[in-house]
């Protein structure tokens, strides 16, 4: 998976807190903190479908966008790929436990144990 850059991310961020799929220019009108022609938001769009990040359905002349994985998904594919890219698995997962919170280690725990119990 491929990560995305300032303006995929901050596209993707307003997108993951909709319940509904937008179109191009109601994305572009939730951009509060850029200036950005439509053009830019239809192309930006359109890159993220092609990547996979996106799914796109015809509403009349428009294109309305939604993402095809939650946002957990895509971060838990983006850890993935980070100890994928260590020589040592487990040294990576032995750090990562230890600088996590109290609640955090909990929580990992936690899902540990109903993987074990399935």
């Amino acid at each position: 998976m491929k990560g995305l850059g300032d303006l995929e991310r901050s596209i993707m961020d307003i997108l993951w807190a909709q319940s509904a799929p937008l179109t191009a220019r109601e994305v572009g009108r939730l951009i509060a903190d850029r200036d950005l022609a439509p053009t830019t938001v239809m192309t930006v769009l359109d890159r993220l479908s092609r990547k996979g990040f996106l799914n796109r359905t015809r509403d009349g002349r428009a294109w309305r966008y939604e993402p095809a994985e939650s946002r957990d998904a895509y971060v838990t594919e983006l850890m993935l790929e980070a100890l994928d890219l260590t020589g040592d698995r487990s040294a990576a997962l032995t750090r990562f436990a230890q600088a996590v919170s109290g609640s955090e280690a909990e929580i990992l725990r936690r899902a540990l144990t109903e993987l074990e119990e399935q």
